[in-house]
């Protein structure tokens, strides 16, 4: 892992996670990890790292606590149509949606364990609506593969951004 803090008397833009998570073995759910690597195949500045961050659960911790900022993007089922795009800044555990399955470690679970271990700096969330599971199923519907174009422009959008 690269290490994100400038040397000592460095300026220049604060380094920039871009985090892409999900099951890919779960058709929808791995819409993260589909982004980041489309976003892999363009340019990116210096200070952005981007990460396939698949199911890391919390072997992601170390990122959360080596990067001030962070750019994730993940599925939700928050009951809009299929392929929307949403963006937030959370702020706390309570801000981000529960995982996606009983069994899965969701961003709530590890927000709140980087937040017992000292918290982490900015951190923006892109998300992509999805309707259903698809166990065993490697591709993306239509409407959610179709969103990866507004995924990438909200990401270039953030990482061009003024930090706040």
């Amino acid at each position: 892992m690269p290490d994100s803090t400038p040397p000592d008397g460095a300026t220049g833009p604060t380094p920039i996670l871009l985090l892409g998570v999900g099951n890919l073995l779960v058709g929808d759910e791995g819409v993260g990890v589909h982004a980041v690597r489309a976003l892999e195949t363009e340019s990116w500045p210096a200070h952005v790292t981007l990460l396939d961050g698949g199911t890391g659960g919390f072997q992601l911790l170390e990122y959360f606590q080596s990067f001030r900022r962070i750019i994730l993007i993940d599925a939700t089922r928050d009951g809009a149509p299929a392929g929307t795009v949403r963006l937030f800044r959370a702020r706390g555990p309570q801000d981000c949606p529960p995982a996606l399955g009983a069994h899965d470690l969701g961003l709530r679970d590890l927000l709140s364990a980087a937040a017992l271990l000292g918290g982490w700096g900015e951190l923006q969330v892109v998300t992509v609506a999805i309707e259903e599971l698809r166990p065993m199923c490697l591709e993306l519907s239509p409407p959610v593969a179709a969103a990866l174009a507004e995924v990438r422009v909200q990401v270039r959008r953030l990482v061009e951004a003024p930090e706040a």
